[in-house]
């Protein structure tokens, strides 16, 4: 590597870097501190608090760390966290300028080489060339947060690229279970009409790539995404795995409901899903809450955007009599660790919720 930490053109996979499962220790989870408040119209001042519950729950597992643009937002997000009970001494701020807080989309996504012999085990970044979407122009600060973290840790930086082009690609747009097996949507990544992010590649082309740079070795296609999601078919809204053998299937069973007839498409394709070893997964279904408007704009809320965190599971809840069954699920597949409810009501006008706003670095 070289004295930069920018990696050579070898590839993660090459020397035996693969995205590890969420649920697996983490050293420290990511976040954007909110400030542009046209992603939230109307209701931007109750989003810091939201983020204040989401550190407070976070912490007593794994240090925070925060990106902030300028010491003032540094100090008026510290005195936030102080009146929401958080522990300061777990979080470290990140002076970066950002465009927006999606930190699962523009953050740094880590990749972990094993412990082998008298190796340790090492972790690198891949930058995956966020581009907004390819839907928002504003997005040019926030392509550079895992330059900025790789240099912040001492990682090597794997710049992503395929046939001569960036790569592009974002973390709500796959799905790991850490052994080799990586869920995506055709919605998302094929089509090539609406927010085409590499309009140059192929079906082919792109899995190359999520193998090369994710250690990925069977990678499954799901449809489409739900409705009112923006990115045009995030999986973290849809599918999720919650052991390397075990995965939720949002499920809606309102037939005359926008989401019934895509989702159902799904869960008819699931069932040819075969794990990197060709076993058959356990599928459990996960509800949708009823549609959630606001000023006449549908919302993409769903129970699927958890976020695995060390000391808790954390759900995005939306006052809904499915709040209690999609918990109480979850619950039942996640032994080892609380799972807990986080009010997302006004958090998911910004079309995204707890996962969207996190990125894991795996220990």
């Amino acid at each position: 590597m070289s004295p930069s930490n920018t990696a050579d053109n070898a590839a993660p996979a090459g020397p035996g870097f693969s995205m590890p499962a969420e649920w697996e220790p983490h050293e420290a989870t990511w976040l954007g501190w909110p400030h542009e408040a046209s992603d939230w119209p109307g209701k931007f001042t109750a989003i810091p608090w939201v983020y204040g519950e989401i550190v407070r729950k976070l912490a007593p597992g794994e240090r925070v760390r925060i990106l902030v643009r300028h010491r003032a937002e540094e100090k008026s997000a510290r005195r936030l966290l102080t009146r929401a009970g958080c522990d300061l001494r777990k979080i470290q701020f990140v002076i970066h300028p950002t465009n927006r807080g999606w930190t699962r989309d523009s953050g740094p996504i880590f990749v972990r080489k094993a412990e082998s012999g008298k190796r340790k085990a090492e972790t690198a970044i891949v930058h995956f060339h966020f581009n907004g979407w390819a839907k928002y122009k504003n997005w040019r600060k926030d392509t550079r947060v895992p330059e900025i973290a790789a240099r912040l840790l001492g990682k090597s930086l794997f710049h992503a690229e395929h046939r001569g082009h960036p790569f592009v690609m974002e973390g709500g747009g796959i799905e790991v279970n850490g052994r080799g097996t990586l869920l995506t949507t055709e919605e998302c990544y094929l089509d090539r009409r609406m927010q085409a992010r590499n309009p140059e590649l192929g079906r082919k082309d792109i899995e190359a790539a999520l193998k090369k740079y994710l250690g990925a070795t069977t990678i499954f296609w799901l449809r489409r995404g739900i409705a009112g999601d923006d990115t045009h078919g995030h999986i973290d809204d849809l599918c999720r795995f919650v052991n390397p053998r075990t995965l939720v299937l949002v499920r809606e069973t309102n037939r005359r409901e926008a989401n019934y007839r895509p989702l159902a498409e799904n869960w008819e394709r699931i069932g040819d899903l075969r794990l990197e070893d060709g076993a058959r997964p356990e599928i459990m279904p996960l509800p949708m809450p009823a549609p959630l408007w606001f000023d006449g704009q549908r919302l993409p809320a769903s129970y699927a955007n958890f976020y695995i965190a060390n000391a808790a599971v954390l759900v995005p809840t939306f006052n809904d009599p499915n709040d209690r069954v999609a918990l109480g699920i979850l619950s039942e597949l996640f032994k080892d660790r609380p799972v807990v409810g986080v009010h997302a009501v006004d958090l998911v006008l910004g079309l995204g919720a707890l996962h969207c706003l996190t990125q894991q670095e795996p220990r």
